[in-house]
């Protein structure tokens, strides 16, 4: 009677373990479309046994059923870690590619029409000015062709800015979201810790949820991450300790006040003493922007990509020059603003029209520096603006070339320029200054000499205003207003003369080969192929990024695919391993049945004795 009860016990196992089966299946299956979830599976395992004798080899046991041993959270740590680890790379070279193509969808279409056209109608303009400098025709086409140019170069780098300003507003968002998932995964932490620690159940809906924030973080930035016996999930973000035990370092934001651009650092450590003194304050930046690059593992994560992408400020051709004024040397430069596909189309724009605008205004105005004028000078020293006495290398003091230049049909000088800067003239007040030059008299002396000349106003590359740059340049007032002002005439000996040098000068501008697009250009070309040659390079960029995006989507999709094997829910399959249980359960029911029928005949034959 007691062997019968008890396979009544191991029948009554095998329907709870069926059961168990059951649920788990239809949680699954229920489950299916759910982002994050990952399929269960149970475990069974045997009930204790128990001893009911001694055989002649052996002690004998009879089982007492089957039980549920674990239900397992299925997943692969090597394919969540490889594919973590893509997804980040993934998402750097995307964002990288989308910022290229953005560039060259303001290069192609500026305000509905092609930056290229408004080049070549400039040139052309020239070519018919050429013919004959003194029509007025020629020159108000020269005038409308050069505000239209301005205009256009002006719209492009309005529309780069603009982007800039769009990827600094992601860059916000995507670093609100990194503090969001911080804290989340805190808190996901703490109450996995509290399920968990008793051992008897695993928290697995919370578990999904840790998971999918941390596949999330993985495409924001470079992270690493482990799991201690607590259940708590570490992770540091670029290299720095993100989330512990108990807390998480939430990303900052230090925003620069003359563009709004934002900055991501580490608060807890840095040093602020004064928010309103920048020298008072140490900020440890969390990106080394540097040294990024397959080899070092690097180039992972959108917002890296997105902050080398947006640079760190707006540029100009300055910033292909060091502070002594020379161009920067090669590997400089692609350690520097090459590093930003928005800075270096910026520099590489005002670079065409700065040399554009000061090539032009030579020709229409041209500038001579003292020491080629006046054989042997050393030093020329006048009165600037504010009453000082200036005093400098005669060979960087430049004045009016009045040999050479040409006259509007107002004759005076000084002649005009094209493009003028917003805050400073051509020449100091343009007006006649006494210079006051001191001259090597060739027997190891020296002697003085005062001339009056038109001192121009030299570039100064620490300060933009005194700069042709875009931001700085407008159109010459003057001549919108009398075009027969551009000049055009020669006067020498009382007598004047249409100079068709000066057109021929302005005309041959366009195919000289002299411009480079920037340090590491060995191969210089005309204006007129700029746009081309620009087109090309910022081109064969963003056809790296994007067949190198494509390449590592592909990656990431097979890692996907094989992940999904692993943890993703099959409907066929969760309904192949119902029908299994079905008939599990339906079998452990049959023989409860009959061990019962059993039973009872057994009761009630003893019950007629």
């Amino acid at each position: 009677m007691a062997n019968s009860f008890g396979s009544l016990y191991v029948g009554a196992s095998g329907l709870q373990s069926a059961s168990h089966g059951l649920n788990t299946t239809a949680n699954n299956l229920s489950n299916i479309n759910t982002e994050g979830y990952v399929r269960e599976q149970v475990v069974y395992e045997d009930r204790n046994y128990q001893k009911i004798g001694e055989a002649a080899v052996s002690t004998q046991y009879r089982g007492l059923g089957v039980e549920v041993g674990t239900i397992v959270h299925a997943r692969d740590i090597f394919l969540d870690k490889a594919y973590r680890s893509e997804n980040g790379r993934h998402s750097f070279y995307e964002a990288s590619s989308e910022a290229v193509q953005e560039v060259i969808t303001h290069l192609q279409e500026s305000d509905g029409q092609a930056f290229e056209a408004a080049i070549k109608d400039f040139e052309e303009a020239f070519e018919e000015f050429a013919k004959d400098p003194s029509d007025t025709v020629n020159q108000n086409l020269v005038l409308q062709k050069a505000s239209l140019f301005l205009s256009r170069a002006t719209a492009v780098e309005d529309g780069f800015e603009d982007y800039q300003t769009i990827i600094n507003s992601k860059i916000s968002e995507k670093l609100n979201r990194i503090n969001e998932i911080g804290k989340e995964m805190v808190e996901l932490n703490l109450r996995i810790q509290a399920i968990e620690s008793a051992g008897v159940e695993k928290a697995m809906d919370l578990r999904d949820k840790r998971d999918l924030l941390i596949d999330e973080l993985s495409g924001l930035a470079r992270i690493t991450y482990r799991e201690d016996n607590m259940g708590v999930v570490h992770v540091e973000l670029e290299q720095v300790e993100f989330i512990d035990e108990v807390t998480y370092h939430p990303v900052g934001n230090l925003t620069d006040r003359k563009t709004g651009f934002v900055t991501p650092y580490w608060p807890h450590m840095s040093e602020i003493n004064d928010p309103d003194d920048p020298t008072q304050n140490y900020y440890y930046p969390i990106y080394d922007l540097t040294n990024v690059s397959a080899e070092k593992d690097s180039d992972i994560g959108e917002v890296k990509a997105l902050l080398m992408a947006r640079g760190e400020t707006w540029s100009d051709y300055r910033d292909f020059y060091d502070e002594n004024g020379n161009y920067i040397a090669s590997d400089v430069y692609k350690d520097g603003v090459a590093n930003s596909i928005m800075m270096n189309s910026e520099a590489e724009l005002d670079t065409l029209i700065h040399q554009v605008v000061t090539e032009i205004n030579n020709i229409y105005s041209p500038i001579i520096a003292v020491d080629k004028v006046y054989s042997g000078a050393l030093t020329a020293t006048y009165i600037d603006e504010n009453g000082e006495e200036v005093t400098l290398d005669a060979s960087k003091v430049h004045i009016l070339d009045t040999a050479s230049c040409s006259l509007g049909s107002d004759l005076e000088y000084p002649p005009r320029e094209l493009f003028v800067r917003s805050a400073y003239d051509r020449f100091k007040n343009n007006e006649l200054m006494d210079v006051k030059l001191t001259i090597d008299d060739g027997n190891g002396g020296t002697y003085e000499q005062t001339v009056q000349v038109y001192v121009y106003n030299e570039e100064d590359l620490s300060d933009a205003n005194t700069c042709y740059t875009l931001k700085n340049l407008r159109m010459n007032e003057v001549l919108e207003k009398q075009e027969s002002y551009i000049p055009h005439l020669m006067y020498k000996e009382n007598k004047i003369a249409v100079n068709h040098d000066l057109g021929a000068a302005l005309s041959a501008i366009w195919t000289n080969q002299t411009f480079n697009l920037n340090p590491s250009d060995t191969t210089p070309c005309g204006y007129s192929g700029f746009y081309v040659k620009w087109i090309g390079e910022i081109g064969n960029t963003g056809n790296v990024y994007k067949t190198t995006a494509e390449s590592l989507l592909g990656t990431k999709e097979e890692i996907e695919f094989s992940r999904q094997g692993v943890i993703g829910v099959s409907s066929d399959e969760e309904l192949t391993i119902m029908i299994k249980y079905q008939s599990a359960y339906n079998a452990a029911s049959r023989y409860i049945n009959v061990v019962n029928e059993m039973i009872e005949h057994l009761v009630t034959s003893l019950g007629h004795v």
